[in-house]
């Protein structure tokens, strides 16, 4: 497996598994706890998710607090525009975002840990693998405005699908002034 630590946000993990490929097809090992910690992926996952998306659905940006969640992703079908924002309080790149394409061709998994607000959108229809670190807890649901201005990102397009709650979500700022984001930790 290789490693990538994006310049900027070095929390995040961009994840290259080893691919076996012969005529059959492949074979790819997705978790394997020794390895994965080794390189810091913290566990234990307690709760997988598959979303299926609709080409243009845009989904995020979400995430939890006070009960964070850690996750480690993947497109099993069709390919993403992956964000990730830092929204802990303090951090040195807090509100800093990255990105990166993520689809069934590259095999590419991304790791973002508890205290990153995460989205995504659908360049064609796709399906995305989530291992989380802690359950989907409604009441710890949090929402970014995907366009914030102030975090400035450059999505691929401009008029996405979106459901209510992430059509509706408020500026990092107002979170940040109503304490609502998690603290960072050194």
């Amino acid at each position: 497996m290789k490693l990538y630590r994006p310049a900027g946000v070095p929390d995040l993990l961009l994840i290259e598994p080893d691919v076996h490929v012969d005529f059959r097809g492949f074979l790819i090992e997705t978790w394997r706890r020794d390895h994965y910690r080794d390189v810091g992926v913290s566990g234990p996952f307690v709760q997988d998710v598959h979303s299926h998306s609709a080409p243009y659905v845009l989904r995020g940006l979400h995430f939890q607090h006070p009960e964070g969640q850690g996750k480690l992703l993947r497109v099993t079908r069709g390919l993403v525009f992956d964000v990730a924002v830092d929204v802990r309080v303090g951090s040195p790149t807090f509100g800093r975002w990255w990105s990166v394409e993520l689809s069934e061709d590259n095999r590419l998994q991304l790791w973002i840990p508890p205290g990153f607000a995460h989205g995504f959108l659908a360049l064609h229809a796709a399906d995305v693998h989530y291992r989380c670190t802690a359950y989907y807890s409604p009441e710890c649901a949090r929402s970014i405005a995907w366009n914030d201005p102030a975090l400035g990102i450059h999505w691929p397009i401009s008029r996405p699908v979106l459901s209510e709650v992430d059509a509706g979500a408020p500026i990092l700022a107002q979170l940040e002034r109503e304490g609502l984001l998690p603290e960072y930790e050194a």
